[in-house]
């Protein structure tokens, strides 16, 4: 399954619109058997930029999918690029701690962390009065 949620996420990259920064991204997110993808899209206002692994965690859930094994993301970086905050943090709202995040190039998969470790203190629901 990740050798395909690779695949899906270096097609997702191609996709991308990053007329700003040049960036491109594409993220797969696997839950069971399913597969959802994201490339990122830039706006001239930057605030209004959305990244890859939102946009693949954004279509999962509004496909009715809310729980996720694997995220894969794919940039052309020389060093493996983690999650921006911002998708660490969604990640947190819809993934285990224990929930593998694989970095890759187009070509290869070149690390792979537990969520956990890229955010060891996600700010969650148990910290919201009911």
């Amino acid at each position: 399954m990740i050798k395909k949620a690779h695949k899906s996420a270096a097609q997702a990259q191609k996709k991308a619109y990053a007329p700003y920064s040049q960036f491109k991204v594409g993220a797969a997110i696997t839950s069971g058997a399913a597969l959802f993808t994201g490339c990122n899209v830039e706006n001239a206002s930057y605030g209004g930029t959305v990244c890859a692994e939102r946009v693949a965690i954004w279509t999962a859930v509004a496909a009715g999918t809310k729980s996720f094994d694997n995220v894969v993301v794919v940039t052309d970086s020389e060093v493996p690029a983690p999650p921006c905050g911002f998708c660490l943090q969604v990640m947190a709202e819809f993934c285990k701690p224990a929930t593998r995040v694989w970095l890759a190039n187009p070509k290869e998969i070149l690390k792979v962390y537990e969520l956990r470790e890229l955010l060891p203190k996600p700010f969650g629901p148990d910290f919201l009065d009911d």
